[in-house]
């Protein structure tokens, strides 16, 4: 067919058409709902279901919050407010128990003057953390990660700043016991000497260097006893110490989980199956009454530093096969890898293994803080008020008692912040490292 009669041809387009916009099935929220909520018939008739088991908690919960009464000195307070202005009968919840006790079940029976030291505690240790959390900070920040723990503990229990001085520098003598050591009795041998030092130095040296700089140069604040600490406070005390600490020790136990020395290799395991087929309640129970039995004979040991330890061990394991598992999935051939570039041990584990591994293991790992977190709350059946113990105080006093939604929806509220906040970071984090292997 020539060109002529191609282009005379009523069936040809000589001229393109104009853009036209898509269907609107293919956009906008209806695009979104025909893929998300309705993409079939079985996922139309759980959205269906679904929307009538929200809409019958609004309807039957959204007025008992909405009708909420802030300002009662008392149950009988609330009721009688209510009946004032919604009639008898009608839900109405009762928030005035919050707006009257939520120092206890923040603060627990910490001294109400020295509120500013838990938070100021909370504050450094948010920033000691950071740099830690986001890499893209300043790395001098550093130097407040590592003073932040002991900052912390000094203002949250108070008493002499000799005593977290002295604590830090029982890590200056593991750093230096590593550092001139490892060349003498090699890595291992170095490893050793960096982690028996500074306990030998605690337990025998930091307490009278501590009094004996105290007597020389008196500085300190109010010293707050254990028993103070409750409610929300005692939660995030107990888990983020259990959290800072069971992940290094968990990576350790983790390595000698996978060594090739039987010594270590045993005690890891044995540590880690007693650890793990134990409930965590008798573990806490064992720490409130049995482990005095093994202490010298007039030995005050914290209860609360001892839950601390006892928590802090049960994550690690958890934490260790987490790790393993992340240690199992990297190919052999990252391991040979190091070994080709002449890296010992350490430095492969360092440099390729770990990172890696810990990369794979984020999931789990903040799976395990979360869970450890909310575990917090077994301590209250061994005498510590956390913030249920606060409520149940609380409820048994003659003002407030018979009240119970209101208070367990606070502490329900604060934890959920706490543990969503810690799945959000993961996400993020697991985001970013999918981007930069890219």
């Amino acid at each position: 067919m020539s060109d002529t009669h191609a282009h005379s041809a009523s069936y040809v387009r000589d001229k393109m058409l104009p853009e036209q916009a898509p269907p609107v099935t293919q956009v906008g929220a209806i695009k979104w709902l025909r893929e998300n909520l309705f993409a079939g018939p079985l996922n139309s008739i759980l959205t269906l279901i679904s929307i009538y088991i929200v809409y019958w908690v609004v309807i039957h919960i959204g007025p008992w919050i909405m009708n909420g009464i802030w300002e009662a000195d008392n149950l009988n307070g609330c009721r009688a407010i209510r009946n004032e202005i919604y009639g008898e009968g009608v839900p109405a919840a009762c928030f005035a128990v919050l707006t009257d006790r939520w120092h206890q079940l923040v603060f627990g029976y910490y001294p109400s003057a020295l509120y500013w030291r838990p938070i100021l505690a909370l504050l450094l240790f948010g920033g000691g953390l950071a740099p830690i959390l986001f890499p893209n900070l300043p790395r001098r920040l550093y130097i407040l990660s590592a003073s932040a723990p002991l900052l912390c503990i000094w203002l949250l229990w108070g008493g002499s700043i000799w005593m977290p001085i002295s604590v830090a520098v029982g890590f200056f003598v593991g750093y230096a016991a590593f550092k001139y050591l490892t060349p003498v009795v090699g890595s291992l041998g170095g490893t050793i000497a960096a982690v028996l030092l500074p306990i030998l130095y605690w337990l025998l040296l930091a307490g009278p260097l501590a009094g004996g700089l105290q007597d020389v140069l008196p500085l300190g604040i109010q010293a707050v006893q254990s028993r103070a600490f409750g409610g929300f406070l005692l939660a995030l005390v107990i888990g983020l110490a259990a959290i800072v600490l069971s992940l290094p020790l968990g990576i350790l136990l983790a390595l000698g989980r996978q060594s090739d020395l039987f010594i270590i290799k045993t005690s890891c395991v044995i540590f880690i199956e007693v650890i793990r087929g134990v409930p965590l309640i008798v573990w806490l129970l064992t720490a409130q009454t049995l482990l005095n039995y093994f202490l010298p004979p007039g030995t005050n040991f914290d209860l609360m530093l001892r839950v601390i330890i006892m928590v802090t061990l049960f994550a690690s394991a958890y934490i260790a096969e987490v790790i393993r598992g992340g240690l199992a999935a990297l190919p052999k051939g990252q391991y040979e890898a190091a070994d080709a570039l002449g890296l010992d041990y350490w430095k492969a584990m360092q440099l390729i293994i770990l990172p890696q591994a810990l990369k794979i293991s984020i999931p789990g790992i903040v799976n395990t803080f979360i869970g450890l977190f909310k575990d917090t709350t077994l301590v209250l059946f061994i005498g510590l008020l956390d913030s249920l113990g606060v409520a149940n105080a609380i409820r048994s006093t003659t003002d407030w008692n018979g009240i119970y939604w209101e208070l367990f929806l606070f502490i329900g509220v604060m934890f959920f912040i706490s543990c969503f906040s810690m799945g959000r970071y993961s996400l993020y984090l697991e985001k970013k490292l999918q981007r930069e292997h890219r």
